[in-house]
């Protein structure tokens, strides 16, 4: 996970994942990243997922840089970071 997110930091690129531990990461541990979107759709069919995360990222995209942003059935959330 710190490798993964590292990367993506020096990439500067959103990390999208449904591992809750990079929530950890970066509140717990501070780390900094360009941002992370927590997809919590399990139990979703595939196509429904890619459908909602699009959508979300379409309509947030501004606002998702420097933010972990958690997207689930009913919410998205975004939460800037520091």
């Amino acid at each position: 996970d710190d490798d993964v997110l590292d990367i993506a930091s020096k990439e500067g690129c959103l990390l999208i994942t449904s591992d809750k531990d990079f929530g950890e990461l970066v509140f717990r541990l501070q780390r900094i990243t360009a941002g992370v979107i927590l997809v919590r759709l399990a139990g979703t069919l595939l196509d429904v997922k890619v459908e909602i995360i699009s959508r979300a990222i379409a309509t947030y995209a501004e606002q998702l840089s420097c933010a972990f942003t958690v997207i689930s059935r009913s919410s998205i959330r975004i939460r800037k970071l520091l």
